[in-house]
């Protein structure tokens, strides 16, 4: 009874581990680069002066 009590959380652990290692192998590789957002960012320097502008 002892020896189920420590090869089943073991074994439940190797199970864990082949399962993230088998995630790891399906999803596609990163690439070195980050995609860039296909929102182009406002510059910081135009956003202040848009909230300066005072309209209204």
């Amino acid at each position: 009874m002892a020896i189920l009590a420590v090869f089943i959380p073991l074994g439940l652990l190797v199970v864990l581990v082949a399962l993230g290692r088998y995630e790891e192998l399906m999803l596609p590789p990163l690439s070195d680069e980050p995609e860039e957002p296909e929102t182009a960012a406002v510059p910081s320097g135009a956003a202040a002066a848009g909230a300066r502008s005072g309209h209204g």
